[in-house]
């Protein structure tokens, strides 16, 4: 039996993407592409830039709410539904696994959806017939402490599980709201290069590419191009769910800066 897959993709602006923004159309166009590659799923675990917890903490009520945590934006979109189920069963499974590999974890059904889950998902999924898990990241923003969880949750790609990364490999916002569409980001393109070979790379081993992810800080303009960790975390989970080289299935720019996605 395949393995399922496991793929970290960026969001986007806020709700951006769903509203025709043009700066998010070679996104939009991605995420439509990429579905149907995926097979079908019988459930997604979802892990968001856009949460944070002390513990790894995991959704696990019937019918979580969405939560519509961005400011600003036209009233529509703050109408949009995406009435995915919860899976409460998938959240327990998740729970034990952690737990088996010595992660403190917590279940919380009251939580909801952030729009790190349902705008990529209103795209890729748009009927919402899937159920969904989402899982905190850690607010200790520890990128080898990222790894071992989703190490520890590997072994849900024999359950015909989709794991979705949701963040952007590139999310300094001040230098995105002043982006010039005919002036190239060198410190952009740096760090894109240095983590496409970090994520793709099938001749280094797969301790050189975790201490590379671990140490990412130190890549060329890291810390420009990610002025906090939150929205690369994501791909940490992702890479420890995968333990091997990854797939570049998205390499194009978003609201005017280059960024990636990845497929194991």
């Amino acid at each position: 039996m395949s393995l399922s897959p496991v793929l970290f993709i960026p969001h986007g602006g806020g709700p951006l993407p769903l509203l025709g923004d043009k700066n998010h159309e070679t996104m939009v166009r991605f995420l439509h592409e990429i579905t149907p590659t995926l097979g079908k799923p019988s459930a997604i675990l979802l892990i968001s830039a856009h949460w944070e917890e002390d513990k790894p903490t995991i959704t696990s009520g019937e019918s979580p709410s969405l939560i519509y945590d961005y400011y600003g934006f036209p009233d529509e979109s703050y109408e949009i539904q995406y009435p995915a189920s919860g899976h409460p069963e998938l959240a327990r499974k998740i729970h034990q696994l952690l737990t088996e590999h010595d992660i403190d974890a917590v279940m919380d059904d009251q939580r909801g959806f952030d729009h790190g889950m349902f705008v990529p998902l209103k795209i890729m999924y748009p009927n919402a017939s899937i159920p969904c898990v989402q899982l905190s990241l850690v607010n200790t923003l520890d990128p080898e402490q990222h790894i071992n969880i989703g190490k520890a949750l590997s072994s849900l790609r024999n359950e015909n599980i989709l794991v979705l990364g949701s963040g952007f490999s590139f999310h300094n916002l001040r230098a995105m709201m002043t982006a010039k569409p005919d002036q190239a980001d060198e410190q952009n393109m740096a760090f894109e290069q240095w983590l496409i070979n970090s994520c793709t790379n099938q001749d280094i081993s797969e301790d050189e590419r975790s201490s590379r992810l671990i140490a990412w800080e130190q890549a060329s303009s890291a810390r420009y191009c990610h002025p906090r960790d939150e929205h690369l975390l994501p791909l940490h989970v992702c890479y420890g769910v995968g333990q091997s080289a990854a797939r570049l299935v998205f390499d194009d720019t978003v609201l005017g800066k280059k960024t990636s996605a990845y497929l194991w």
